[in-house]
């Protein structure tokens, strides 16, 4: 078996009332003792206020595709191992699915237990009643997505979202410029030059629209790189003039180098979308997984506990990345 797993029940049976209480009590002042800054309550923020007080402090945000609710465990564990904000995103294919709602809720409920802030954001959407319905069910941001439409008619979508989405608390972001490839696959992409983001547009569009985070196209892809990853940092120095106050999101992390992401907060990107390599690394460790764990007798504790190991060990590798003091940051990344 590839690892022992504690399989006693959760509660005893039969417990009292009165251990049930008295250990309720014992774990809340654990808690609270291991994490000062979590009284009991939920720990939210607003995310573009999140982000914008991690970019005061050299750091950004990460954000992790989670199709299910032990992905998003797993991101939380990694987060308070490493002391970390953290975003839950849910791709708009997950959230449109059957299910997508109550999915939703159950990671609000897993970002309001959690002991460092955890935002729950709805990732790409371009549907207003996928995110309406998302909104409903919990999330407290969401990616309006139109950079799929001519400028005005995009910025147009961004402030109709906004105008329903800030009366409900939600934060929203929005995209200028094109992002290549597709955010649920991980095929080789090159970069689209044609659809860089214009830096000349960023200030016109923010005050047409009204989000409060801006994603951007600077050589960035959804997927794989295809070669090295050419980030264009003039540009970004250019959008970041432009956007002023409002946060910059760099939307296909996935591959990147160490560098590129030490460097980021300098240029005013407080927050970072990973996705294919959680995927990528789940995935791997499902298949070296599989096999043993049917001929150990159908054992799925084991399984899902090897999955989890491998998301928590990347969300660790990134949070750590993009939390650390830049003199003390690693200079190495194994997945």
């Amino acid at each position: 078996m590839a690892g022992e797993i504690d399989r006693r029940p959760a509660f005893p049976v039969l417990l009292r009332r009165h251990d049930l209480c008295h250990r309720a009590d014992r774990d809340r002042r654990d808690v609270e003792a291991v994490h000062p800054y979590r009284p009991g309550a939920p720990v939210r923020a607003a995310l573009d206020e999140l982000v914008t007080r991690r970019l005061r402090q050299g750091a950004a945000v990460p954000g992790f595709t989670c199709y299910g609710a032990d992905t998003a465990l797993a991101v939380v564990a990694a987060a308070e191992q490493v002391g970390a904000p953290v975003i839950l995103l849910v791709a708009p294919s997950t959230a449109a699915a059957a299910g997508g709602s109550r999915l939703i809720r159950a990671l609000r409920g897993i970002a309001d237990d959690a002991a460092v802030e955890v935002c729950v954001q709805l990732d790409h959407a371009k549907d207003e009643p996928v995110i309406r319905d998302a909104i409903a069910a919990g999330v407290d941001s969401v990616l309006a997505d139109g950079s799929h439409l001519p400028f005005a008619a995009n910025a147009e979508f961004v402030r109709r979202v906004v105008s329903f989405a800030e009366g409900a608390g939600v934060v929203v972001e929005a995209e200028l410029g094109s992002v290549p490839g597709a955010e649920d696959q991980a095929a080789e992409q090159d970069a689209d030059a044609v659809g860089k983001t214009d830096p000349a547009l960023v200030r016109p569009f923010l005050d047409a629209g009204g989000a409060r985070l801006l994603a951007c196209g600077v050589g960035n892809v959804h997927g794989r790189y295809r070669g090295t990853p050419e980030i264009d940092w003039p540009r970004l120095e250019r959008i970041r003039v432009a956007a002023g106050a409002v946060p910059l999101v760099l939307h296909g992390a996935s591959g990147l180098p160490v560098e590129d992401l030490e460097a980021a907060p300098a240029v005013g990107i407080g927050k970072v979308n990973v996705n294919t390599e959680l995927r990528t690394e789940m995935l791997a460790a499902a298949e070296k997984n599989l096999g043993p764990c049917r001929a150990a007798g159908e054992d799925m504790l084991t399984y899902t506990e090897a999955l989890r190991q491998a998301a928590v060990r990347v969300a660790t590798e990134v949070l750590a990345l993009t939390s650390a003091a830049p003199d003390k940051r690693s200079t190495t990344r194994t997945a």
